[in-house]
């Protein structure tokens, strides 16, 4: 568990690069949700924590690629392959992301 910021720190319609390895990003949608996701696009390396959050989405800035945030899968070309998800836990007024392990490594 790796805490990210306070909540109040994170407005809703914004994202908070993690940098972990691979990094992550953790966005708060307009609806009061938290989603954290690799933050970078599959298409090409794109920080998606920059890129534009409408809904349950996030689109790339670089290609305009989407991701839906709750399965990690791409809505539009060019991305073709889905980003990891992570769980995201609010406690005690803090953010904090729980990582997903790469297949075949140790959480």
């Amino acid at each position: 568990m790796i805490p990210v910021c306070r909540l109040e720190d994170l407005p809703k319609g914004e994202s908070f690069r993690v940098e972990t390895t691979p990094p992550v990003a953790v966005f708060h949608t307009d609806d009061g949700d938290l989603y954290a996701i690799d933050d970078t696009c599959t298409h090409q390396d794109a920080s998606l924590s920059e890129g534009w959050l409408e809904g349950c989405l996030v689109e790339c800035p670089l290609h305009a690629a989407s991701f839906d945030l709750r399965t990690g899968e791409p809505t539009c070309l060019p991305a073709r392959r889905p980003v990891r998800t992570h769980r995201v836990t609010v406690d005690d007024g803090f953010i904090h992301l729980h990582l997903v392990a790469e297949e075949g490594t140790a959480a």
